[in-house]
């Protein structure tokens, strides 16, 4: 991963929305803040110190903690109710539709505590959806998956942007899982099938928001707007359902530029005259994954992003993905996540 200067050099100008990135050493922009959950660049908020030895969740960034309240809280075509505690748990996640997935194995209901490695049901859900600041598991081929989880393992996989504890956390989880536990949650989300996720909407303005500790935005109370520009927003379709129920069944809105979907679409169907190469070689004709290849329609916009820029920063190693984004600017790889998302 490129060294950071500790300086704020250069600022980033939005359409009416200030946002500084840093500059690497070799003058080159780096990360691309609102993928990654965040406004503006710089060294804050550090993400906690990380060593080899480090049990996973004390990677992790803080979040706002649910004091119990005995309140129990229901969910529409749910047959139980949970309270705050079992809902926000990290060892033992509420569970609100368990006739959507096979039984989840140990690992992905309740983790390992004594190791301090969190359900992986608390972050993707027991149905594997997934949410903006975190990966989709749902469907993901298994040999794809046990994978990427070596790729983190060995340090081929990690973000662009330092700062994104979660990552960090996911990669500590990669070293400290067996060989067995990898295994059960690769075949366990492999066989669940993805459900409509992502509603994408062309505008010139989107919800003023709030960041979750995780990186999630979430709209602020009432009808505040403020310009895009050429970066995309994704927030909850029911902020509460999403944020304080974990609600596994309600997805997300993204607000893209003006004109993406239709750039990216080009990009994405035509390799954009040698700017990239079709998406549909490796990823199926309908994007929806070929053996190995993960699907990468109507996943999160912000998601991909990520990757894609990780990609081109070789801080996510792969021979395949590195011809495909090493001629993409900003704005191209904006407009082929709006098209991705839109599907």
């Amino acid at each position: 991963m490129r060294k950071y200067v500790a300086v704020l050099t250069v600022a980033l100008v939005f359409l009416g929305v200030g946002a500084v990135v840093l500059v690497g050493q070799d003058g080159g922009q780096l990360p691309i803040v609102w993928a990654y959950g965040f406004v503006t660049a710089g060294p804050d908020p550090v993400a906690p110190p990380c060593s080899a030895d480090t049990k996973p969740h004390a990677c992790a960034r803080p979040g706002r903690p649910w004091p119990e309240d005995g309140i129990q809280l229901s969910l529409p075509g749910a047959d139980r109710t949970f309270t705050i505690a079992q809902i926000q748990s990290y060892y033992d996640p509420a569970d609100w539709y368990p006739g959507d997935h096979p039984p989840a194995p140990a690992i992905v209901q309740h983790g390992r505590e004594s190791d301090r490695i969190r359900a992986c049901a608390h972050c993707h859900y027991h149905n594997g959806q997934g949410k903006p600041e975190n990966a989709h598991l749902t469907g993901l081929p298994v040999n794809y998956f046990l994978q990427q989880m070596a790729l983190m393992k060995s340090g081929g996989r990690k973000s662009a942007d330092p700062r994104k504890a979660n990552m960090n956390e996911m990669i500590q989880m990669t070293r400290f899982m067996t060989d067995a536990e990898t295994k059960a949650a690769a075949e366990y989300y492999a066989s669940i099938k993805w459900k409509p996720w992502v509603r994408v909407v062309e505008s010139t303005t989107a919800p003023k928001t709030r960041q979750s500790p995780a990186g999630l935005f979430l709209p602020l109370e009432g009808t505040a707007t403020e310009p895009l520009g050429q970066r995309i927003i994704e927030v909850p379709e029911k902020p509460d359902a999403t944020e304080r129920l974990r609600d596994p069944l309600s997805g997300f809105v993204a607000y893209v530029p003006v004109g993406s979907i239709a750039k990216g679409k080009a990009l994405v169907t035509t390799g954009g005259a040698g700017k990239t190469i079709q998406c549909a070689i490796c990823h199926g004709a309908d994007l929806t994954g070929l053996g190995d290849v993960p699907s990468i329609a109507d996943r999160t916009a912000s998601y991909s992003m990520r990757q894609l820029y990780n990609y081109q920063q070789g801080t996510r190693q792969s021979l395949l993905m590195k011809p495909v984004v090493e001629k993409l600017d900003a704005d191209d790889m904006i407009s082929i996540v709006a098209y991705l998302a839109s599907l």
